[in-house]
């Protein structure tokens, strides 16, 4: 069934790295995207087990991107989980981030045992 694939998107490259560097020794698939557009543009030709959302993003941010998932007409697509990545959860409540069919949420600087443990549960 081959390892799953998780689909970072976040715009700093250092955060990027080290998040793709710890998935992998994990056996997951990684893909990166620098902002929501780009997440849009690679689900129009791919699918994910899961998506790492940073909320500041540039273009277009992770709540906008999350909700222009869910409203995506391919029900594989649209249900893929979300994890929102925040510098300042404390603009947003967990209601914010459910309105937005954000899943779950983790905070900067990112406790990558945590990240793992959110990958594992939501992807099986």
């Amino acid at each position: 069934m081959g390892s799953k694939k998780v689909l970072i998107a976040e715009d700093s490259s250092v955060i990027q790295n080290l998040t793709k560097r710890i998935l992998q020794m994990q056996d997951y698939q990684i893909f990166s995207a620098k902002n929501g557009k780009q997440v849009l543009k690679m689900l129009e030709t791919d699918s994910f087990d899961i998506i790492l959302m940073d909320i500041n993003m540039p273009q277009m941010d992770g709540m906008e991107c999350a909700q222009n998932i869910r409203a995506l007409t391919d029900e594989n697509k649209s249900q893929i989980p979300i994890v929102a990545i925040t510098g300042n959860a404390k603009n947003y409540t967990m209601e914010d981030f459910n309105n937005a069919g954000i899943n779950e949420y983790l905070q900067k600087p990112l406790n990558f045992d945590k990240l793992v443990d959110l990958v594992k549960n939501l992807t099986n």
